[in-house]
């Protein structure tokens, strides 16, 4: 049966109180919340999701005081990146308190924190009284979600409510740092830039240098996720694979000077700007993905600002097993 769609704050937190999984809208993709406090409600979520257990989850506070029920460390640098960047795209990894599960966490002595920037989200979470703990809503691996019906059709009747929030606004997930002795470490590109972050706090440790450790220790990290169903590809010269006959869709930035050869196209911006390219990028791609086309491709975004953490979804939307 389909879950209720609704905007009802009070309903959701509720819901959310006695141990059930909620879709809600945050800034960055819908999130599949649960009390980050109740092993239970946390292990449906991952039982919802098909999500495998050593993948933590980002947990979600209204507020900077409530990071003390995550945490008891908090380092100058994390200090000022929190100042600069709460409430927004931007998830700290800190060291947990023994208040936070080992389900929530994979383990791991760590917890990824944010607060995330959607005014509805904030009451939502403050209404529950407790952290909530959400990955995105979708099936694990699968295209974001960006609006409610894209929880609806996926999950709809898996879960107990969605908390229409609208579309939203920035449309690729958070960026996720960690603070150690390295400096801070970009674990996964998202609505944050590198550069806005040199601009708070230096230089940080890129992606590649960070997974060369070996370990899982955020969300996001895998070879493989954020994927269609259709196989998508990466490709530099477009005219290549661009024939009637092989039904090709092209996600492109802006618009080609020859679409003939394409069965179906989606531009990101007319003009060619990557923070309008990051909110429409799901939606987008998921609209080829629903067509009939055999293969979808992609031109590499520009490797400066919102473009990285584009580049990183379309590379691990191509990743094989």
């Amino acid at each position: 049966m389909m879950c209720s769609v609704g905007t009802d704050v009070a309903h959701a937190a509720q819901l959310l109180r006695e141990g059930n999984v909620v879709a809600f809208a945050t800034e960055t993709v819908y999130g599949l919340g649960a009390d980050a406090f109740n092993s239970h409600a946390v292990a449906r979520v991952f039982e919802v999701k098909n999500r495998p257990r050593f993948d933590p989850l980002i947990v979600h506070i209204p507020d900077r005081s409530w990071l003390s029920r995550l945490t008891d460390r908090v380092s100058d640098d994390a200090e000022k990146l929190i100042d600069r960047f709460w409430p927004g795209p931007l998830t700290v990894v800190f060291p947990k308190t023994d208040a936070v599960g080992d389900l929530v966490t994979s383990g791991l002595p760590t917890v990824a924190v944010r607060i995330p920037d959607h005014p509805q989200a904030l009451d939502l979470i403050a209404a529950a009284n407790t952290p909530i703990a959400a990955p995105s809503a979708n099936p694990f691996g699968r295209l974001s979600p960006t609006r409610s019906e894209h929880v609806a059709e996926q999950l709809g009747d898996r879960i107990d409510y969605i908390l229409d929030g609208g579309p939203c606004r920035v449309g690729v997930e958070s960026t996720v740092v960690q603070i150690d002795e390295h400096g801070v470490n970009i674990l996964r590109h998202g609505g944050i830039t590198v550069e806005q972050i040199e601009d708070v706090i230096g230089s940080v440790v890129n992606e590649k240098t960070v997974l060369a450790r070996g370990a899982v220790v955020s969300p996001g990290m895998l070879p493989q996720h954020y994927a269609p169903s259709t196989p998508l590809e990466v490709v530099d010269d477009l005219t290549a694979l661009a024939t009637n006959e092989s039904r090709v869709g092209l996600l492109s930035l802006q618009p080609v000077e020859d679409s003939s050869g394409f069965a179906a196209i989606e531009v990101l911006s007319p003009n060619g700007d990557l923070t309008e390219a990051a909110a429409n990028f799901f939606s987008a791609l998921r609209r080829l993905d629903a067509t009939d086309v055999n293969l979808i491709i992609v031109k590499p975004f520009p490797e400066t600002g919102l473009g990285r953490a584009l580049n990183d979804r379309i590379r691990r939307a191509s990743a094989r097993a």
